[in-house]
């Protein structure tokens, strides 16, 4: 009997997902899918830096999670520290501004992106046509932020947090079940064959491609000091990327009623009677992936597509 007990407290959801002690980093931690990501985690006990351009968004952000949090006597926080992750010199500085405060890192969300250099439909199978298409849309500078933003920003904030990660492996608190981890947001778009499920941003798939790749060579490369990298690619979920101008005060975007996406979603989430089933993923979604990364230590060198089916239905390479 006491041993079938302990089994089944070992197993417990309460139990595996205990963050109480976990310090995780989340680039773009504030919005969107970051913040899906930041605030699982604070609901299970973790204290959490959210990365973004804007402190006194990110402040407003945390300080609505922190009192709420509060009010439901949770102990994990949120707190917000503004930089830019494009930058190398920036990744130091935030590490240096984290390790300040905190004496280890658990887990380095390297979430942070950004959507731009939108190319369009061909109006004619000529080469001229794919040009005036592809080509005269996009920038040089859209390309360059991208690559810079979400494909090169997670490699130089991997290594500047490095030396906090490593440290947490020192760590003998409640929650040393956990092992340090860098896990990487990829999208489905760094697989698909078909630009429309990226929003026709070449941009944007080529760097989600680069990330998806990364993720599994700085696993290798990082297997000496025990720290493992996996990746999170998600499908479609309402944010602000997908859904600009619907954000309430929680941080939460909601979609339009008329709002469409040219690519079709086989998951649809469960309704209430007389509710709209949701389009995309949710927080919970997301969240309850998020708690399966943290959690198990057996798992490195991957990427979870987490799409709802959409990579069933258009060609890719995943």
């Amino acid at each position: 009997m006491a041993e079938a007990t302990a089994v089944l407290d070992r197993l417990a959801a309460s139990n595996m997902f205990d963050l109480r002690g976990v310090v995780a980093v989340v680039t773009g931690g504030g919005t969107g899918i970051g913040l899906m990501m930041s605030s699982t985690l604070v609901a299970n006990g973790a204290a959490v830096y959210i990365i973004g351009p804007d402190q006194i968004a990110l402040d407003r952000i945390a300080n609505t999670y922190n009192e709420a949090a509060e009010v439901s006597k949770r102990p994990g926080r949120m707190y917000g520290i503004a930089g830019d992750v494009s930058q190398k010199s920036e990744a130091l500085r935030l590490a240096n501004e984290v390790g300040k405060r905190e004496k280890h890192v658990t887990v380095l969300f390297n979430n942070a992106g950004i959507h731009v250099g939108f190319a369009k439909q061909p109006t004619s199978a000529t080469a001229s046509a794919f040009r005036e298409a592809y080509f005269d849309p996009v920038s040089e500078a859209d390309f360059d932020k991208s690559i810079q933003t979400n494909a090169a920003g997670p490699y130089w904030l991997t290594f500047a947090f490095l030396p906090l990660l490593e440290k947490w492996k020192e760590y003998d608190g409640a929650s040393r079940k956990f092992v340090p981890q860098v896990i990487m947001t990829s999208s489905m778009n760094g697989w698909t064959k078909d630009p429309r499920t990226g929003g026709m941003s070449f941009p944007y798939l080529y760097s989600k491609s680069a990330i998806g790749h990364a993720t599994s060579s700085l696993a290798h490369e990082l297997l000496p000091l025990g720290i493992r990298v996996n990746g999170i690619a998600p499908g479609l979920f309402v944010t602000e990327m997908t859904a600009p101008g619907t954000m309430d005060a929680a941080g939460q975007s909601h979609l339009p009623a008329d709002k469409k996406f040219p690519f079709e979603i086989p998951a649809t989430q469960p309704s209430e009677p007389g509710v709209q089933a949701e389009i995309g993923g949710t927080n919970r979604d997301m969240g309850s992936l998020v708690l399966f990364l943290v959690s198990n230590w057996f798992v490195n060198g991957e990427t979870v597509l987490i799409d709802g089916g959409t990579l069933l239905k258009h060609p890719s390479s995943y």
